[in-house]
């Protein structure tokens, strides 16, 4: 899927690059319609091991 940004204002694809960024620093990409609001989680890098970076992304790409 594409989603369109506010900052940088783009689209990206959402894929394993975009999820692990998303997970790891939340605000880096902000979507279109949510520029306002604080992202909503916190950053979990250096808190979560590569293992369970993989099987979030694995667990969110499953929910399709």
């Amino acid at each position: 899927r594409e989603r369109h940004l506010a900052k940088p204002k783009s689209t990206v694809i959402v894929d394993d690059a975009y999820l692990r960024e998303s997970i790891v620093n939340p605000s880096a990409k902000m979507v279109k319609g949510y520029q306002k609001h604080e992202a909503g989680m916190p950053v979990y890098a250096g808190v979560l091991s590569e293992s369970q970076i993989e099987s979030i992304i694995l667990f969110i790409k499953s929910l399709r």
